[in-house]
């Protein structure tokens, strides 16, 4: 029955101290309005340790039976998000309790703000807990895979409405601070239950939020409150260092800012953070040297398959102003031989993915050498995957995969199941759309492997998956890892070491 389904939400929302006791009246009068009702029952009903979702989904079938919303899934997610909108504190009281917590500690301040955000149900949990992940082994460490099942696919309805929908400019996009509570609608999420933090980067008024779909733990953003474009220049490092310095027990980093090896929303600063370990960051240094003019200034090429040059310093500002030399010697930089050039007809393709994190007593910054160059071959980019892997992935290499986290489609778990009974079985791959892609790369499988069972099958692909990542990473490297890539990485540090 709806009352008691209702009274079941706002016990939950009691027991996780969301509301108290002195709201419930009101609380219960908003969700009657919500969804239409005019007399209450009263029930005794109250929440076990049910999950938010299972709490929330006779609710949202309610509303679709009575056609207060219609059954897809963009409008099921709009609704109930504006039902645990309702339930959410406002912005002053968020922040009040934030900053309270950090008194005690950052990690406190965090680890109550993400509990609350995943009570919130603003990080979905549940959703989260539907992406398919395992580990590789590579040379390089051990790689994270993870196959994106958490954002739900569109329906087609959906996608016809949003279609039909006119484009609005508020907010300008999913990053600006109008979004908190936000309605939303088909082309924009709701934010109803969003309450970001508001923290200072040099000065500037910037804010805090976890991930709705986080591929990591306490996977965070920062963003500007401006809505100002992403900008990798000699401040971006004194910016990443005073939020590492706000919240040390986090790294923090950010996207390229340049199309094909940047992230998907470049027209907002932002950086990405969290707490988690990265099997970049556990990478070894494999040569170290000096740059001369910053000679307290720890430096050294990681061994990973990307180019990646780490440098570490006591003083945040000498560091900082390291990173920045580094940089703009990478702009400028050309080599043909490596297929590197600074610019085409004035259009740049250098730039830098910068990851920052503090290690003891020490700053530390991962500078990821990137180029966005294509071809008439590569519309891609000349560092991007190569198509030959585009069956497993063809998107953007961004700030997350380069730190060796794969974030694989959803599409890849119905697909991948399918290629494992066709190597089970021996049907032919190439007669099936969900394997046909696949069908050359599973040939090579099962050549390597043969002697594949139902018992090692799901691991067999899985590792090969993992090899396909790794080979991701070596083809979106600007300096290959051989003879002469080395060589060419060897050019590009006499520039930074000599000044030339």
């Amino acid at each position: 029955m709806i009352y008691d389904d209702i009274q079941r939400l706002i016990s939950y929302a009691l027991k996780n101290e969301l509301i108290a006791q002195e709201d419930i009246y009101v609380i219960r009068n908003q969700l009657m309005e919500v969804f239409q009702l005019t007399n209450w029952q009263e029930t005794q009903t109250e929440c076990g340790n049910e999950e938010i979702d299972d709490i929330l989904s006779p609710l949202l079938d309610y509303a679709c039976e009575q056609k207060i919303i219609p059954d897809t899934t963009a409008f099921r997610d709009l609704f109930d998000t504006k039902l645990m909108g309702i339930l959410t504190p406002m912005p002053r009281e968020v922040t009040t309790e934030f900053h309270r917590n950090y008194e005690k500690s950052p990690e406190y301040a965090t680890d109550r703000y993400y509990d609350f955000s995943q009570k919130l149900n603003y990080v979905r949990k549940g959703r989260i807990e539907k992406d398919l992940k395992w580990t590789y082994e590579s040379d390089y460490g051990t790689l994270d895979i993870t196959i994106n099942r958490s954002k739900p696919e569109k329906d087609p309805r959906d996608i016809a409405a949003a279609k039909a929908m006119r484009a609005a400019a508020y907010p300008k996009c999913q990053l600006c601070p109008e979004n908190a509570g936000f309605a939303g609608n088909i082309n924009h999420p709701a934010r109803q239950n969003l309450r970001p933090v508001p923290i200072t980067v040099l000065g500037e008024k910037w804010q805090l939020q976890y991930s709705p779909y986080g591929y990591y733990n306490e996977h965070c953003i920062v963003f500007n409150e401006k809505h100002t474009a992403m900008k990798i220049d000699s401040v971006v490092f004194e910016k990443l260092f005073d939020i590492v310095d706000y919240l040390p027990h986090y790294f923090f980093g950010s996207n390229a800012d340049l199309p094909i090896v940047g992230g998907s929303i470049l027209s907002h600063e932002h950086f990405q953070g969290g707490r988690y370990t990265f099997a970049m960051e556990k990478a070894q240094i494999e040569k170290d040297f000096c740059i001369h003019q910053f000679s307290s200034v720890q430096a050294g090429i990681v061994k990973w398959p990307m180019s990646v040059i780490r440098l570490k310093s006591e003083n945040r500002s000498t560091l900082s102003a390291a990173c920045s030399y580094i940089l703009d010697k990478w702009r400028s930089y050309s080599d043909e031989s490596a297929d590197i050039l600074a610019q085409t007809n004035g259009v740049p393709h250098n730039t830098i993915t910068p990851i920052a994190r503090i290690n003891g007593s020490l700053y530390e910054c991962d500078l990821v050498l990137r180029n966005n160059r294509t071809t008439e071959e590569r519309p891609l980019g000349l560092f991007h995957p190569n198509p030959s892997l585009h069956h497993i992935k063809k998107e953007n290499i961004g700030l997350i995969e380069v730190m060796g986290l794969a974030v694989l489609p959803s599409r890849l778990a119905e697909e991948l199941n399918a290629v494992e009974e066709a190597l089970l079985s021996g049907k032919d791959l190439n007669n099936n759309p969900l394997t046909a892609s696949h069908a050359e790369w599973a040939k090579e499988i099962a050549l390597r492997n043969p002697d594949i069972t139902k018992g090692n099958i799901s691991d067999i692909v899985r590792a090969e998956v993992g090899k396909v990542f790794e080979q991701v990473l070596l083809d979106a490297g600007v300096f290959k890892r051989n003879e002469s890539g080395r060589q060419a990485f060897d050019r590009f540090l006499h520039t930074v070491t000599n000044g030339g």
